[in-house]
């Protein structure tokens, strides 16, 4: 339900902090939603009406296949489907707070249970609250317990048990009676039962490693994660430290009550095996999400496993994730090479002259990074209204040659060339340099070259342009592995791969910021919620100019620079273009 505040204020003090002060003040529930839920709706089963009611809450579609009705701001007539449940209760039913509109939850336990505030409370009521439950901001007004029925009231006609009108963007529904008794048995769903991996004193996540990831690798990973949970299990111990970070400790008591618990999950041979192993490891020790993880693999196996069983998955590292509009429980760094692709037809779509008849051309190897740029680079180049670009695909177990590319340059005679090729790319270039039919501009890529990209022949850097999906960095210098956030003192499980070290860390950041919004809400909807309402970040903290957050957005950094190289033995990057964003 929706109040208006006086002024903004931050998220997890207004909100979370407001539903723990109900709950710790309340000594009495008027009903138990998950008893009531239990019951069920008249001639449906759990799961049937469990369905029609999340389709009715998410998506504003009532079970006859109709868009829900309503009118906000008093009179003006609206689709639910526009103004759905979730775009501001959120998917965990958990609420939010934006423009100075506190949104509150809707869960069950919260709905059923009083709401006080303490600025609507006496002296002698407000001593029976613990300090640490006390809000530092605004909550919502006191009211009763919602029953069935006064909660039909408020989603009709926006009264609230104590008869305060609601704020009027919060939409009066049309709902019949069936209707409304569907979606009320899946608001009393919501936060009914406690997430896996959840304990009254700690939480278990796990951390997905493939073999084909090199050793030092995965250890390097995994040491930077447990060496978080170190941290932070210290400050669940030591109220001095969580003083000095400028809380007051028991405050910080309630923030880091539940300690942090790592597992390792190592996933052995081809990637059609992974699922069940996934299945046996989350059999036996069942986690609350997946943190980081690493493969050299498609990531779609571990992907598809963490939606089956809806557990969120948090910044895995992969070059290869799901390009997906409507996936929830993975949240990726970026579309991987994927976005390369976008941003290198996106960039020559919108910022160069282009005349019809010069040909475009890409060269790839027939493998899952190769596919993955050209795809995407085809499906945007068409998406700008451009002919089909040509194609050279090398499959596998050919050799492709300095003459291979001689040949197909002098036959095709591409005025651009993209190059979507690792360690085969600089030969190709070399072989591009020195041919009579040289193009006007060649494209590679920085995340599939990766250290082959300082190699680049000295004669072709003039015309040949990078996709760079990360931050350009002071001076433009090239990413070493050795300056990366997070990086662990040398001899210490140092990676080869900066991204173990800069991903790891980035991960901390968003992480922390979650957990502490969660307060004692674990709910696995309710910590990607959380994540979508983070500050976005930023370079020096992450290896990427920004990582954006937002509500249902699944891969944070959302742009690509195209750079070129300057000579010398000691190159630089130089910007040719904004941050492509797509």
């Amino acid at each position: 339900m929706n109040y208006v505040s006086g002024h903004e204020k931050p998220f997890v003090l207004s909100v979370v902090l407001g539903i723990l002060v109900m709950l710790a003040a309340s000594g009495m529930a008027a009903t138990d939603p998950a008893a009531q839920g239990r019951q069920g709706v008249a001639g449906l089963s759990r799961q049937e009406a469990l369905r029609l009611g999340e389709q009715m809450y998410r998506n504003g579609i009532l079970p006859s296949g109709e868009p829900l009705k309503a009118l906000v701001q008093g009179d003006i007539p609206v689709d639910g489907t526009v103004f759905t449940c979730v775009s501001c209760h959120m998917r965990g039913g958990f609420g939010s707070f934006e423009g100075g509109v506190l949104t509150t939850p809707t869960t069950g336990k919260y709905l059923y249970q009083p709401v006080f505030n303490l600025r609507q409370l006496s002296s002698a009521e407000k001593k029976t609250i613990p300090r640490y439950f006390q809000p530092l901001n605004e909550t919502p007004p006191t009211r009763p317990a919602y029953t069935d029925a006064t909660l039909l009231t408020a989603l009709r006609g926006g009264i609230d048990p104590s008869g305060r009108r609601l704020n009027n963007a919060m939409p009066r529904y049309f709902l019949d009676d069936r209707n409304s008794a569907i979606l009320i048995f899946y608001l009393k769903s919501l936060g009914a039962e406690q997430a896996p991996g959840v304990t009254e004193t700690t939480v278990r996540f796990a951390t997905v490693l493939t073999d084909d990831v090199p050793p030092e690798e995965r250890d390097a990973m995994m040491a930077t994660l447990e060496n978080y949970a170190r941290g932070r299990n210290l400050m669940a111990e030591n109220a001095e430290v969580r003083s000095k970070r400028g809380f007051s400790a028991e405050w910080m008591d309630f923030a880091y009550r539940r300690k942090l618990s790592i597992v390792r999950w190592d996933l052995k041979g081809p990637p059609e095996t992974w699922r069940g192993q996934l299945e046996e490891y989350n059999r036996k020790e069942p986690v609350f999400a997946l943190l980081g993880g690493m493969t050299n693999g498609e990531w779609r196996p571990i992907h598809d496993f963490s939606e089956e069983h809806h557990i969120p998955c948090i910044l895995p590292i992969t070059d290869l994730p799901v390009i997906s509009e409507g996936d929830w429980y993975t949240l990726y760094f970026s579309k991987g090479l994927y976005q390369e692709g976008e941003a290198a037809a996106g960039y020559l779509a919108k910022s160069v002259p282009f005349p019809p008849e010069k040909t475009v051309m890409q060269v790839f190897r027939d493998s899952r990074e190769g596919r993955a740029l050209a795809a995407a680079f085809r499906k945007t180049w068409h998406d700008q209204g451009r002919l089909p670009p040509l194609e050279r695909v090398i499959r596998e177990g050919e050799v492709f040659t300095k003459e291979s590319m001689h040949r197909l340059l002098e036959k095709e005679k591409p005025a651009i060339l993209l190059v979507w090729l690792g360690d085969e790319a600089v030969p190709a270039l070399e072989a591009a340099a020195s041919d009579g039919c040289r193009p006007e501009m060649v494209y590679v890529s920085a995340g599939l070259m990766k250290k082959n990209l300082g190699r680049l022949p000295e004669n072709m850097r003039d015309t040949t342009y990078i996709t760079y999906p990360y931050a350009l960095h002071v001076g433009g210098k090239l990413l070493d592995a050795n300056q990366a956030p997070g990086t662990p003192p040398k001899g210490k499980n140092m990676p080869s791969d900066r991204r173990v070290s800069s991903g790891t860390w980035s991960l901390w950041l968003v992480l922390n910021d979650a957990l502490m919004m969660l307060g004692t809400n674990f709910y696995r909807d309710n910590l990607l919620d959380k994540i979508d309402c983070i500050r976005d970040k930023t370079y020096p903290y992450t290896d990427y100019e920004r990582l954006s957050f937002g509500p249902g957005q699944r891969y944070a950094a959302k742009g690509c620079y195209i750079v070129q190289m300057t000579h010398g033995p000691k190159p630089e990057l130089v910007k040719k273009s904004d941050w492509v964003i797509h």
